[in-house]
C-alpha cells in the first residue's frame, strides 16, 4: 500500500505594493502553482502590503532582549506577531518571497518582516565560532522583479541582500527566477521568468521530498 505523501509547507510572502499588474505577484503565483503541479502543497499566505509587519521600536527591543523565562504578558504580548512569524518560517519546507526591487533594495515592508523574524536564540543564536543560522533544511525561492536594475549587478542590492539574510538565518539553498530590467525588454524578460518558473521548481521540490 502506498501511504499518502504529506503536503509540501510552502510560506509565500508578497511585498509589492501594486496588486494588479504586480510582476513580482505574478512570478510567485506561477511557483506556487508549479510547485502544486508536482504534488500536494500547504500554502501560508504573508501579504506584507496587505497586513505589514511593524517597525522595530524600543518597546519591542525591550521585549526581544528579556530572557524568555523573564518576560511579562505585555512583554509577551509585544512579540506575539514576531513569534507568529518565526513560527510560520520554522514549519515551511520552502519560501517562496516576491521581490520587487525599489530603488535598488527591498522594499520597507519586507525589511520590516525581516527584523521581526531575525532573533537571536530563536532563527540564529551566537557561538564561540560565531552566528549560527537556525533554519537549516529549508529552502527559498526568491521572485525578483526590476524596472532597470539587472539581478546581480553591481547595483542590485535586494538580491544578494535576501541572499546573505536568509544565509544567516540558515537558510543557504536560495534560487532567484528574475523577471529584471522589464521595463526596457517587458515581454521578452517577464516571458523568459515565467520559463524559468518551472525548471526552477523541479529540483526544489525533489530536494524538500528527499530530506
Amino acid at each position: 500500500m502506498t501511504l499518502p505523501t504529506a503536503p509540501l509547507s510552502v510560506l509565500r510572502i508578497d511585498a509589492s505594493a501594486r496588486r494588479d499588474g504586480s510582476v513580482s505577484r505574478d512570478l510567485t503565483d506561477r511557483v506556487i502553482a508549479a510547485l502544486a503541479e508536482t504534488g500536494p502543497v500547504s500554502v501560508t499566505v504573508r501579504d506584507l502590503a496587505e497586513t505589514p509587519a511593524p517597525f522595530v521600536d524600543d518597546a519591542w527591543i525591550a521585549a526581544n532582549f528579556t530572557d524568555p523565562s523573564a518576560r511579562t504578558a505585555e512583554a509577551r504580548a509585544v512579540l506575539a506577531l514576531s513569534d507568529a512569524l518565526v513560527a510560520e518560517l520554522r514549519a515551511a519546507d520552502v519560501i517562496v518571497i516576491g521581490l520587487p526591487v525599489y530603488n535598488f533594495g527591498p522594499p520597507a515592508a519586507l525589511k520590516a518582516w525581516i527584523d521581526m523574524v531575525a532573533r537571536a536564540r530563536e532563527t540564529f543564536r551566537y557561538t564561540a565560532d560565531g552566528p549560527e543560522g537556525l533554519l537549516t533544511g529549508t529552502r527559498a525561492i526568491l521572485a525578483m522583479a526590476s524596472g532597470g536594475t539587472a539581478a546581480g549587478s553591481a547595483i542590485d542590492f535586494a538580491t544578494p541582500y535576501l541572499r546573505h539574510i536568509l544565509g544567516f538565518l540558515g537558510i543557504t539553498d536560495v534560487t532567484v527566477v528574475a523577471a529584471d530590467r522589464h521595463l526596457t525588454a517587458e515581454d521578452d524578460r517577464i516571458a523568459a521568468a515565467r520559463a524559468a518558473v518551472s525548471e526552477t521548481v523541479a529540483p526544489i521540490r525533489d530536494a524538500a521530498r528527499a530530506a
